[in-house]
């Protein structure tokens, strides 16, 4: 007979327990610590009560966990002593057939990695999606983990049992996943076209680019939408109402990459909501408005460095002028539209009508470590950072680095390393505001002869304008300020100036709702990146879903992860958002 959730929910105490024994090895302390907690209304809860226990326990709790766990392809996997988990978890892993110099390879990095850190190095083999990482993967994860710092690997082994217990208990109770792992296969499908060998990169109207598009148009209409590719390559799916004069609640991401970028940033925000709409149209199920999703072409401005191209033209803001950007290679956007068969004339017809809309509600995996370091799957965001980037040149004389004394040097690097320290101090005074120089150069410069020129870029954010504002007007004046008694010229040019962009609070309690309903604590956080939601603000009211980010919160980058068990959390809320949304009165 297969465990259910009710069935835990009402065995004795000690039941509870013997069920739930081998979900954390060797460590019956934690089942014992939630069982109090009981009823868990649903399996979310339930992992989250257990995953508390240990998050909240003593560090020496928390070491004797990681110790309780062997290691990979270790003296207790030859000897035949690894529980019955483990045992077939490492084999599905294929470490029980390592090659001589696999072996050898992993016995050396069990080593080190003891004699770093002191405890064992812990990963749920079954992987993100559940499916398994190959022997090469999970050398690989080890031989970049091995280098970080002891109070990083701790969290991490402790994330990593988590996540193995979360899959050892959706088999024993026979949890299926009903959108999570479409939503990851679509993920890996869409990752293998890409503009460079060996990384994922899909920028505007590439073959990638289209490809991808394409195929995006025919999973909706799989999912039974109505699709259509727009004229500047968006893919707008609507799954249509039987209710007359029904409006549109719209939802959607972007599918372009940035450069070797990651695999679920803006896409689990496309591939999500398909999965729901097939699901719904599967049943039979209608809503009482249209739903609309929108694959967005552009949000990331690889190509012709203009950002949001795809939402500037639902909401009726797309600079024509545009068209006539070059690529690197000399293209035109025009050009490359054209080329992919869109007639640019009839993109002022993209615009949407405003009174047709009831809302706009975007998915995003979070791209920070804030979910991950609460434990929490995820997160309903409160603002999306509006932000100023500035280009910065210091100017100030080049010459001898050995014949020109310190107190008479005019300095352009030196100067701009004070400067950037400032940004560094004076982002760190508020929660939300964050500031980056992401570039950083001084021209033709030689290990002998003191900087004359220094350029770097400069980039404030923050949940509000007024907060970003101030800090930019305190940087600016520090600028000003370092290169007067330096004797040093500068010159700024302002790129980029976006206002923040407030959620609805409507819509943020709707879905707080769903997700209390879901069983998982609600938190508020905001959004230091910028998303396709931002734009569409200028229309309509907006609010944004963040789903966990692992590695670290890492993205924009291959080690971009999240796992089929937390977008299907996210799918059940969106789902259940829909299924009681009330539109704003």
């Amino acid at each position: 007979m297969t465990t259910t959730l009710d069935y835990l929910n009402h065995a004795s105490a000690d039941e509870f327990v013997a069920l739930l024994s081998g979900i954390y090895e060797h460590s019956p302390w934690i089942p014992q610590s939630a069982e109090a907690q009981r009823p868990f209304a649903t399996l979310a809860a339930l992992k989250l009560a257990l995953q508390g226990v240990v998050s909240s326990a003593a560090e020496s709790a928390q070491l004797a966990l990681i110790l309780a766990h062997p290691e990979l392809a270790g003296k207790a996997a030859i000897a035949g002593e690894l529980t019955k988990e483990s045992s077939e978890e490492q084999a599905q892993a294929g470490l029980s057939h390592c090659s001589p110099e696999e072996f050898n390879r992993l016995h050396q990095l069990n080593a080190d990695y003891k004699t770093k850190f002191g405890f064992p190095f812990i990963v749920a083999v079954k992987g993100p999606d559940g499916l398994g990482y190959t022997r090469s993967a999970i050398i690989s994860i080890f031989s970049r983990r091995i280098k970080n710092q002891r109070d990083y690997e701790l969290a991490e082994c402790l994330r990593q049992i988590s996540r193995i217990a979360e899959l050892r208990l959706n088999d024993l109770l026979g949890h299926c996943l009903q959108f999570g792992n479409r939503i990851m296969a679509c993920s890996e499908t869409l990752a293998a076209w890409s503009d460079e060998e060996n990384a994922l990169t899909c920028a505007y109207m590439t073959a990638a680019h289209q490809k991808t598009a394409a195929q995006l148009a025919l999973w909706m209409r799989e999912a039974g939408m109505q699709v259509t590719i727009d004229a500047v390559g968006n893919v707008v799916g609507r799954y249509l109402s039987d209710v007359a004069n029904a409006k549109t609640l719209m939802t959607g991401s972007h599918y372009d990459t940035v450069c070797n970028g990651g695999k679920y940033d803006g896409r689990e925000g496309i591939l999500l909501p398909i999965a729901i709409v097939k699901h719904l149209h599967e049943r039979g199920e209608k809503l009482p408005f249209h739903f609309e999703i929108i694959g967005f072409a552009e949000e990331e401005g690889v190509r012709f460095k203009s950002t949001f191209l795809g939402s500037n033209a639902i909401i009726g803001q797309f600079d024509l002028a545009l068209l006539d950007k070059c690529d690197a290679d000399g293209v035109t956007m025009r050009e490359a539209l054209t080329a992919a068969g869109h007639d640019v004339t009839a993109i002022p017809a993209i615009a949407r009508n405003p009174a047709d809309i009831l809302g706009f509600v975007e998915v995003h995996i979070e791209q920070g470590p804030v979910l991950l370091g609460r434990d929490l799957p995820v997160g309903i965001v409160t603002s999306i950072a509006g932000s100023c980037r500035y280009l910065v040149e210091l100017t100030g004389v080049a010459s001898h680095a050995g014949t020109t004394p310190m107190t008479m040097r005019k300095d352009a690097g030196a100067a701009a390393a004070e400067i950037i320290l400032y940004i560094e101090e004076r982002c760190a005074q508020s929660p939300s505001l964050v500031g980056t120089v992401g570039q950083l150069q001084v021209p033709n410069g030689s290990v002998n002869v003191i900087p004359g020129v220094c350029k770097f870029s400069m980039d404030i954010r923050a949940a509000d304008d007024a907060t970003r504002d101030a800090a930019v007007a305190d940087i600016l004046q520090r600028i000003q300020a370092i290169c007067q008694r330096r004797n040093i010229e500068f010159s700024l040019n302002k790129v980029i100036a976006a206002a923040a962009a407030p959620c609805a609070s409507w819509l943020m309690q709707q879905l707080a709702a769903a997700t209390a309903r879901a069983g998982v604590p609600v938190l508020e956080l905001p959004s230091g990146a910028g998303h396709d939601a931002m734009a569409l603000a200028k229309i309509c009211d907006v609010a944004m879903l963040f789903t966990r980010c692992g590695n670290g919160g890492i993205s924009h980058n291959p080690l971009e992860s999240m796992t089929a068990d937390d977008a299907e959390v996210s799918a059940q809320i969106l789902l259940d958002f829909l299924r009681n949304f009330k539109a704003k009165e």
